[in-house]
């Protein structure tokens, strides 16, 4: 893990043994989040065939547009009720959570509320 720092070391460690237990199915794909300092990212994969099927970000003209006052959490929320509809639109209604070795809080919580609201099942 090179030259990485303590807590990214952590985190991918927790990815790993997270990513063990979790594959996407075509019939329950994988929602895969990333958190960076600004911005949140999300996206729904079939790990069978390899393939992105909906994608959502907090740097999308969307999002920005809707939120007016600059909080993440409420970016992450938007971000989450995004890939929930767009996930919809694509017949998928169940999925796996994958928080990529980040904790369950904060952001990361906010974009599973905000596609649980949106629909999808966990």
């Amino acid at each position: 893990m090179g030259t990485l720092n303590l807590k990214t070391q952590a985190r991918l460690k927790r990815k790993k043994r997270i990513r063990k237990k979790l594959v996407g199915s075509a019939n329950r794909p994988r929602l895969c989040v990333f958190r960076s300092a600004r911005h949140i990212y999300a996206q729904i994969i079939d790990d069978s065939s390899g393939q992105t099927l909906a994608a959502a970000s907090s740097t999308e003209k969307t999002v920005r547009e809707k939120t007016k006052v600059k909080n993440k959490v409420t970016d992450a929320n938007m971000v989450g009720e995004i890939i929930g509809q767009r996930a919809m639109e694509k017949g998928v209604k169940q999925v796996v959570f994958d928080r990529n070795g980040f904790l369950y809080h904060g952001r990361i919580k906010a974009v599973s509320k905000g596609a649980r609201e949106a629909g999808l099942k966990f």
